[in-house]
Protein backbone atom coordinates (compact mmCIF):
# COMPACT_ATOMS: atom_id res chain seq x y z
CA UNK A 1 0.00 0.00 0.00
CA UNK A 2 1.47 3.35 -0.97
CA UNK A 3 1.56 6.31 1.41
CA UNK A 4 -1.17 8.21 -0.43
CA UNK A 5 -3.59 5.27 -0.27
CA UNK A 6 -2.78 4.68 3.39
CA UNK A 7 -3.41 8.35 4.22
CA UNK A 8 -6.70 8.27 2.33
CA UNK A 9 -7.84 5.19 4.26
CA UNK A 10 -6.90 6.82 7.57
CA UNK A 11 -8.84 9.93 6.62
CA UNK A 12 -11.90 7.90 5.70
CA UNK A 13 -11.64 6.00 8.99
CA UNK A 14 -11.49 9.32 10.87
CA UNK A 15 -14.60 10.52 9.02
CA UNK A 16 -16.56 7.39 9.85
CA UNK A 17 -15.38 7.54 13.46
CA UNK A 18 -16.54 11.15 13.79
CA UNK A 19 -19.90 10.25 12.25
CA UNK A 20 -20.21 7.27 14.61
CA UNK A 21 -19.69 9.54 17.62
CA UNK A 22 -22.25 11.97 16.21
CA UNK A 23 -24.77 9.13 15.81
CA UNK A 24 -24.09 8.03 19.38
CA UNK A 25 -24.72 11.58 20.63
CA UNK A 26 -27.69 12.57 18.50
CA UNK A 27 -28.88 9.63 16.38
CA UNK A 28 -28.32 8.37 12.85
CA UNK A 29 -30.51 11.09 11.36
CA UNK A 30 -28.23 13.75 12.88
CA UNK A 31 -25.39 12.69 10.60
CA UNK A 32 -24.65 15.23 7.90
CA UNK A 33 -21.56 15.92 5.85
CA UNK A 34 -21.01 19.48 7.07
CA UNK A 35 -21.06 18.60 10.77
CA UNK A 36 -18.69 15.69 10.18
CA UNK A 37 -16.45 17.95 8.11
CA UNK A 38 -16.33 20.45 10.98
CA UNK A 39 -15.47 17.70 13.44
CA UNK A 40 -12.65 16.33 11.32
CA UNK A 41 -11.22 19.62 10.06
CA UNK A 42 -12.01 18.76 6.45
CA UNK A 43 -14.12 20.51 3.87
CA UNK A 44 -17.58 19.21 3.10
CA UNK A 45 -16.38 18.28 -0.39
CA UNK A 46 -13.41 16.49 1.17
CA UNK A 47 -15.79 14.35 3.23
CA UNK A 48 -17.99 13.70 0.20
CA UNK A 49 -15.05 12.64 -1.95
CA UNK A 50 -14.13 9.94 0.56
CA UNK A 51 -17.50 8.58 1.67
CA UNK A 52 -20.05 9.84 -0.84
CA UNK A 53 -23.55 10.91 0.15
CA UNK A 54 -25.02 11.42 3.61
CA UNK A 55 -26.84 8.08 3.29
CA UNK A 56 -23.58 6.36 2.32
CA UNK A 57 -21.98 7.78 5.46
CA UNK A 58 -24.92 6.64 7.60
CA UNK A 59 -24.52 3.13 6.16
CA UNK A 60 -20.77 3.20 6.80
CA UNK A 61 -21.49 4.11 10.43
CA UNK A 62 -23.85 1.14 10.89
CA UNK A 63 -21.31 -1.21 9.29
CA UNK A 64 -18.45 0.14 11.42
CA UNK A 65 -20.49 -0.17 14.61
CA UNK A 66 -21.26 -3.78 13.70
CA UNK A 67 -17.61 -4.50 12.99
CA UNK A 68 -16.50 -3.10 16.34
CA UNK A 69 -19.29 -4.84 18.23
CA UNK A 70 -18.49 -8.25 16.76
CA UNK A 71 -14.74 -7.70 17.23
CA UNK A 72 -15.28 -7.04 20.94
CA UNK A 73 -18.01 -9.55 21.71
CA UNK A 74 -18.17 -12.38 19.21
CA UNK A 75 -14.76 -12.91 17.62
CA UNK A 76 -12.71 -13.42 20.84
CA UNK A 77 -15.30 -15.87 22.18
CA UNK A 78 -14.74 -18.09 19.13
CA UNK A 79 -11.50 -19.22 20.79
CA UNK A 80 -13.56 -21.04 23.45
CA UNK A 81 -14.81 -24.59 22.80
CA UNK A 82 -18.19 -24.91 21.10
CA UNK A 83 -21.10 -25.15 23.45
CA UNK A 84 -21.70 -23.43 26.76
CA UNK A 85 -18.10 -22.15 27.16
CA UNK A 86 -18.49 -20.23 23.90
CA UNK A 87 -22.00 -18.98 24.67
CA UNK A 88 -20.92 -17.87 28.14
CA UNK A 89 -17.90 -16.12 26.64
CA UNK A 90 -20.11 -14.18 24.24
CA UNK A 91 -22.57 -13.11 26.94
CA UNK A 92 -19.82 -12.15 29.39
CA UNK A 93 -18.10 -10.01 26.74
CA UNK A 94 -21.45 -8.50 25.77
CA UNK A 95 -22.10 -7.42 29.36
CA UNK A 96 -18.58 -5.99 29.65
CA UNK A 97 -18.90 -4.07 26.38
CA UNK A 98 -22.25 -2.63 27.42
CA UNK A 99 -20.80 -1.63 30.80
CA UNK A 100 -17.62 -0.10 29.36
CA UNK A 101 -18.83 1.27 26.00
CA UNK A 102 -22.58 1.39 25.36
CA UNK A 103 -23.44 2.70 28.82
CA UNK A 104 -21.48 5.83 27.87
CA UNK A 105 -22.24 6.06 24.15
CA UNK A 106 -25.55 4.26 23.73
CA UNK A 107 -26.14 1.18 21.58
CA UNK A 108 -26.62 1.86 17.89
CA UNK A 109 -28.49 -1.41 17.44
CA UNK A 110 -31.03 -0.43 20.10
CA UNK A 111 -31.23 3.33 19.58
CA UNK A 112 -31.17 2.93 15.81
CA UNK A 113 -33.98 0.41 15.96
CA UNK A 114 -36.20 2.85 17.86
CA UNK A 115 -35.17 5.66 15.52
CA UNK A 116 -35.93 3.73 12.34
CA UNK A 117 -38.63 1.27 13.41
CA UNK A 118 -41.45 3.19 11.69
CA UNK A 119 -39.53 4.02 8.50
CA UNK A 120 -38.78 2.17 5.33
CA UNK A 121 -35.67 2.37 3.19
CA UNK A 122 -32.13 1.16 2.72
CA UNK A 123 -30.87 2.51 6.04
CA UNK A 124 -33.48 0.59 8.02
CA UNK A 125 -32.83 -2.48 5.88
CA UNK A 126 -29.10 -2.36 6.62
CA UNK A 127 -29.62 -1.95 10.37
CA UNK A 128 -32.15 -4.78 10.27
CA UNK A 129 -29.59 -7.01 8.53
CA UNK A 130 -26.90 -6.18 11.09
CA UNK A 131 -29.18 -6.86 14.06
CA UNK A 132 -30.58 -10.09 12.62
CA UNK A 133 -27.07 -11.27 11.73
CA UNK A 134 -26.02 -10.77 15.35
CA UNK A 135 -29.09 -12.56 16.67
CA UNK A 136 -28.56 -15.41 14.19
CA UNK A 137 -24.98 -15.80 15.46
CA UNK A 138 -26.32 -15.98 19.02
CA UNK A 139 -28.91 -18.55 17.98
CA UNK A 140 -26.26 -20.73 16.29
CA UNK A 141 -24.20 -20.65 19.47
CA UNK A 142 -27.23 -21.69 21.53
CA UNK A 143 -27.87 -24.59 19.12
CA UNK A 144 -24.22 -25.67 19.43
CA UNK A 145 -24.58 -25.68 23.23
CA UNK A 146 -27.69 -27.85 22.87
CA UNK A 147 -25.89 -30.23 20.48
CA UNK A 148 -23.04 -30.50 22.99
CA UNK A 149 -25.51 -31.49 25.69
CA UNK A 150 -24.79 -28.36 27.75
CA UNK A 151 -28.32 -26.96 27.48
CA UNK A 152 -31.62 -28.80 27.91
CA UNK A 153 -32.83 -30.48 24.70
CA UNK A 154 -36.18 -28.69 24.99
CA UNK A 155 -34.49 -25.27 24.99
CA UNK A 156 -36.15 -22.84 22.59
CA UNK A 157 -33.21 -21.01 20.95
CA UNK A 158 -35.38 -18.12 19.86
CA UNK A 159 -36.71 -17.66 23.39
CA UNK A 160 -33.21 -17.68 24.91
CA UNK A 161 -31.95 -15.15 22.35
CA UNK A 162 -34.97 -12.92 23.08
CA UNK A 163 -34.25 -13.14 26.82
CA UNK A 164 -30.60 -12.21 26.26
CA UNK A 165 -31.63 -9.24 24.15
CA UNK A 166 -34.07 -8.17 26.86
CA UNK A 167 -31.27 -8.42 29.43
CA UNK A 168 -29.09 -6.15 27.29
CA UNK A 169 -31.82 -3.57 26.82
CA UNK A 170 -32.60 -3.57 30.54
CA UNK A 171 -28.93 -3.00 31.34
CA UNK A 172 -28.78 0.00 29.02
CA UNK A 173 -32.06 1.45 30.26
CA UNK A 174 -31.11 1.15 33.91
CA UNK A 175 -27.53 2.34 33.48
CA UNK A 176 -28.20 5.23 31.10
CA UNK A 177 -31.65 6.46 32.13
CA UNK A 178 -31.88 5.45 35.78
CA UNK A 179 -28.11 5.86 36.23
CA UNK A 180 -28.06 2.67 38.25
CA UNK A 181 -24.42 1.86 38.96
CA UNK A 182 -25.38 -1.76 39.65
CA UNK A 183 -26.96 -2.38 36.23
CA UNK A 184 -24.17 -4.61 34.92
CA UNK A 185 -24.23 -6.71 38.12
CA UNK A 186 -27.97 -7.13 37.68
CA UNK A 187 -27.40 -8.26 34.09
CA UNK A 188 -24.80 -10.74 35.28
CA UNK A 189 -27.23 -12.11 37.88
CA UNK A 190 -29.93 -12.37 35.20
CA UNK A 191 -27.59 -14.37 32.97
CA UNK A 192 -26.65 -16.73 35.80
CA UNK A 193 -30.36 -17.29 36.53
CA UNK A 194 -30.97 -18.02 32.85
CA UNK A 195 -28.09 -20.49 32.82
CA UNK A 196 -29.48 -22.28 35.84
CA UNK A 197 -32.86 -22.70 34.14
CA UNK A 198 -31.51 -23.82 30.76
CA UNK A 199 -28.51 -25.90 31.76
CA UNK A 200 -28.85 -29.70 31.63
Amino acid sequence: MDAKTHKSELTRAAIVDAALHLAADEGLEAINLQVVADRTGLSKSGVFSRVGSREALQKAVIEEYGRRFLADVFVPAMQAPKGLPRLDGIVQRWIVRMRDVEVHTGCLYTAGAFELDDREGELRDLLFQEVTRWRAALRRTVLQAMDAGHLRPDTDPGQLVAELNGMAMALLHDARFLRDTHASQHAQATWQRMLASYRT
